[in-house]
């Protein structure tokens, strides 16, 4: 009989394929989706790319604040450890090696540590301080500096902006020596400016070096660092500074440019090459400074104090 059939894989259908339910699939369809998203959360709307985009800077900003992939620094030897602490040096640990000879300059060492607080004493023998210098003469004493912790360039600005006062900052262009830097960052805060600029590449840092050269002004003028000191300078401008490039052939002396009176960014460049292309053709002005006695050039932080200087008296008579 039709239907009785008792043979396998029998056709009781003229549908093809085995018949499944649809899973549901149906009925959540007739289902609502819930209200629509504002635009900054639909992907690919203008505002959401805006809202991308805002948030990276964000994080670059916090890098840029934190130091970046900053490492610590080591400063070996004992006179060069002692002086770092004298001089204010930041730092996390002081090791000792075991078993050192107590000598004056080790006890003194100790007692900076000991008196400034917040160093951390370890005592190591010498084959893990000769590990971690990488073989130097570290005489038994090694003082960890932390990574700088790097400011943003547009928060020099504005804090000075918030002080209700004109930005004073000094850029540095190819400027490599970490004794220039901090000589650069004295200059700034003994002439009440607001900070240092100084690109990530090919340029010096904040080392024990320039903490030192500083003679402790590091501690109260915040140093930033930019990844295209072209492209800062062109934000400065946009808030409304004023650039201006320090040039052995410069169009005007420093003396006679009344700018510096107001809004400013002061760009250094080394004292071999000057400043560099870009970065020339980006300044708004560029000065020189008189040298009657017929030096070439002069140091990047003389340079920059000599500015600095002018730029104070003018603000001063205002």
């Amino acid at each position: 009989m039709a239907g009785n059939s008792q043979r396998r894989n029998r056709r009781t259908s003229n549908k093809k394929g085995a018949q499944v339910g649809s899973g549901g699939k149906r009925r959540r369809s007739l289902e609502g989706k819930g209200p629509t998203p504002p635009a900054s959360a639909r992907k690919g709307h203008v505002q959401n790319r805006t809202a991308n985009a805002k948030a990276k800077l964000t994080a670059r900003r916090q890098v840029a604040r934190r130091g970046g992939k900053g490492t610590s620094e080591m400063v070996v030897g004992r006179n060069p450890v002692f002086e770092a602490l004298r001089d204010g040096v930041p730092a996390s640990m002081l090791y000792v090696q075991q078993f050192i000879d107590n000598d004056e300059r080790v006890r003194e060492a100790l007692q900076l540590a000991a008196d400034r607080g917040g160093i951390h004493l370890m005592e190591a023998p010498k084959p893990e301080l000769d590990r971690m210098t990488n073989g130097l003469n570290h005489q038994g004493m090694v003082l960890q500096v932390p990574p700088y912790e790097y400011a943003h360039p547009e928060d020099l600005a504005v804090a000075a902006f918030d002080d209700h006062e004109d930005p004073l900052i000094v850029a540095l262009d190819g400027v490599t020596d970490p004794r220039n830097l901090g000589a650069v960052v004295r200059s700034v805060s003994a002439f009440g400016g607001h900070g240092v600029v100084v690109p990530e590449r090919r340029a010096a840092g904040m080392t024990a070096g320039a903490w030192k050269s500083s003679a402790g002004a590091a501690a109260r003028t915040p140093v930033a660092r930019c990844t295209n000191l072209t492209r800062t300078l062109e934000a400065y401008r946009k808030a409304g500074l004023t650039i201006v490039g320090l040039a052995a052939d410069g169009e005007a002396e420093v003396g006679e440019l009344a700018e510096l009176a107001g809004p400013v960014v002061i760009v250094v460049g080394s004292e071999g090459k000057g400043l560099s292309r870009l970065v020339g053709e980006t300044c708004d002005f560029r000065v020189r400074i008189p040298m009657p006695g017929g030096a070439e050039s002069l140091n990047a932080g003389v340079a920059a104090g000599v500015v600095l200087y002018e730029a104070s008296r003018r603000r001063a008579s205002r």
